[in-house]
């Protein structure tokens, strides 16, 4: 269900907001804006859509930075519809916002894949393209997995700067390999033009990751997946995320590309103030099992999974909502750390905190009413009403 709304207003329910914590009460939207919030009893507007939040939680949208595809739309696929379709589905699953990710390719498919990016206008009704993230090529080949090995390539500033340019300045992320920029001037420059730079599809080993934090390093790309792991004698990039408090982490939450196990050792250990969650999803994502491709490499569905021939994860078809859920199960997580893991980590990490990624005046109306199970009711992007439970 997609329709446009002037006015939404959101009534007798528990708000999750920025500034005063949780507070029972009500909630007005006008045009993509939060207009007010009341904890006291007030008449709804007039001309306004009610909409009844008893015994419901409003949260804010999720945002995922790191996603491929979906029902059946590629990133790489370089058109105006794979992005409609991707930010039609992505909704039903509680994402309002996403990077567009690309895979390691040829150098004008990806050309073509950030062009369709920068020229690309979000619709009203469906999540938001909030710029790309450029997965590769600069990454180390025996960390590859999904990505192909024939496209990769050592870090270079130009081969930035002209896709860069090409995305129309939309590149907010990219995943490379530490290591493979051994004097730190890769990194420097990402930083300091405002980029979030990652360190993913690497061979990093602690130290590593240590001295690239001073130029710019502050995020790891699916941690655990594509990198080292802990050793007794080198506690790599994975122990890097323990011990760094100047790395935030994606992770993959659907208990295939990290165990339950460990997905409960992280969040004993990293905590929710810097974990982010991603799906790293590929077109399958909400279709059936069968044959797909990822980066022109045949892949194969189940009902849980995605893998390349040799037996590799490629992406996932994991929905935000689901390894939401899969997190509020371990112990001692509450949904205030599904907020920050999924909705306000992100958005800060984007630097896109001051309109995204929490409830408060003035900010986008990025929106989810979900039950204590994390079941979406109502997802509303931008002021209007996305998806709703049918």
């Amino acid at each position: 269900m997609s329709r446009l709304e002037n006015k939404i207003y959101i009534q007798n329910t528990a708000i999750f907001t920025e500034k005063d914590g949780i507070i029972s009460g009500s909630l007005l939207i006008e045009g993509k804006k939060i207009k007010a919030i009341h904890i006291d009893e007030q008449k709804p507007p007039e001309e306004a859509t009610l909409i009844d939040g008893t015994g419901l939680k409003l949260i804010p949208g999720f945002i995922d930075g790191h996603i491929h595809g979906a029902a059946g739309a590629d990133v790489m696929d370089a058109t105006e519809e794979a992005l409609d379709t991707m930010a039609g589905a992505l909704p039903e699953e509680g994402t309002t916002s996403f990077l567009a990710t690309t895979i390691t390719q040829a150098y004008d498919k990806i050309d073509n894949a950030l062009k369709n990016v920068a020229n690309y206008q979000s619709k009203q009704g469906k999540a938001e393209v909030i710029g790309a993230h450029l997965e590769g090529p600069f990454i180390e080949t025996s960390k590859k997995g999904a990505q192909p090995a024939q496209y990769i390539m050592e870090p270079d500033i130009d081969q930035f700067k002209y896709w860069q340019k090409m995305s129309g300045n939309s590149i907010k992320t990219i995943t490379m390999a530490p290591e493979h920029d051994e004097t730190g001037e890769f990194i420097k420059y990402l930083y300091e033009s405002g980029v979030n730079v990652s360190a993913g599809h690497t061979d990093a080993s602690f130290e590593d990751i240590k001295k690239a934090i001073p130029h710019g390093l502050r995020q790891l790309t699916h941690l655990c997946n594509a990198m080292n792991g802990i050793h007794h004698r080198d506690i790599g990039a994975v122990g890097a995320a323990f011990r760094l408090e100047d790395l935030r982490a994606e992770l993959i939450a659907d208990g295939i590309h990290v165990s339950p196990e460990m997905l409960e050792l992280i969040f004993s250990n990293v905590g929710s103030e810097r974990l982010i969650f991603i799906t790293d999803a590929m077109r399958a994502k909400c279709l059936h099992p069968g044959n797909y491709e990822l980066g022109g490499q045949p892949v194969t569905v189940t009902d849980d999974r995605a893998v390349l021939e040799n037996g590799s994860l490629a992406g996932s078809i994991l929905k935000m909502h689901n390894g939401a859920q899969q997190m509020l199960n371990l112990k001692d997580a509450s949904l205030r750390d599904i907020v920050k893991m999924a909705s306000e980590n992100p958005a800060k990490q984007l630097n896109i905190f001051d309109r995204k990624g929490g409830i408060r005046l003035g900010k986008d109306a990025d929106l989810l009413l979900v039950d204590d199970d994390l079941h979406i009711k109502y997802t509303i992007c931008r002021g209007s009403i996305a998806y709703q439970e049918g």
